[in-house]
């Protein structure tokens, strides 16, 4: 259950909306929309080794397991077009997100895009002057050029298309317990590949009209 405080209404109507204009777009090649977010993955070894399946017998995994630290993995999809990315670091940092964004400019993809419109949340590092904590301001200026962040708002993070394929992404492929960074490096490369063969999109169904009727109680009363 999220909770926004009554001073915060007008600045969270103004970015869902700006952010569910974005959205109403038609595919466009030269303006394409890309939608990024992140979450972290524990890394974790079995305490004792598993039992396969026996006939009579289900799967057996015991409770303990060891921690191995925590990874950061990294979604970036465009929904129109059924694309997505998906990077795995040991870190989250602004250095970690401009490298990555780099990574998304100079894709071959968007070698003919005039601008990319990205959709993220509103974490720290997820701005423009992080591209100039990892780059010379020549590229980092360049790297400008191409791209338009859109923010979601503060509590409104459910607005970004990422998170749902993010949950997607641990639902068929990083549930289990995984040691290695290496291991979810590779099956997230080999979900990442049959998504894309497959081009699974996302059908966007909140609107700008939906939000005014179902979050009429957000928007500033005006008085007359």
């Amino acid at each position: 259950m999220w909770c926004i405080p009554p001073e915060q209404d007008a600045a969270f109507v103004c970015q869902m909306e700006q952010v569910l204009e974005v959205y109403k777009r038609p595919y466009d090649p030269r303006h394409p929309q890309v939608c990024m977010d992140e979450q972290p993955k524990q890394l974790m070894a079995e305490k004792q080794t598993p039992q396969p399946v026996q006939p009579g017998t289900p799967t057996r995994v015991d409770s303990e397991y060891i921690r191995q630290g925590v990874c950061t993995v990294w979604m970036f999809v465009e929904p129109l077009a059924g694309w997505r990315d998906v990077q795995v670091s040991e870190r989250r940092t602004a250095v970690d997100w401009a490298q990555y964004v780099q990574q998304l400019v100079d894709h071959p993809r968007y070698a003919m895009a005039e601008t990319i419109t990205l959709v993220c949340d509103n974490l720290n590092t997820h701005t423009l002057a992080s591209l100039y904590k990892a780059f010379e301001p020549q590229e980092a200026q360049r790297l400008i050029e191409k791209l338009k962040l859109v923010h979601t708002p503060k509590h409104g993070s459910w607005l970004n298309m990422a998170e749902p394929e993010l949950s997607v992404l641990t639902r068929q492929c990083l549930s289990q317990r995984i040691e290695y960074l290496d291991d979810i490096k590779q099956q997230a490369q080999q979900w990442t590949l049959q998504r894309n063969q497959k081009q699974k999109g996302i059908d966007w169904q909140f609107t700008t009209d939906d939000a005014r009727i179902k979050l009429k109680h957000l928007y500033p009363k005006i008085e007359s």
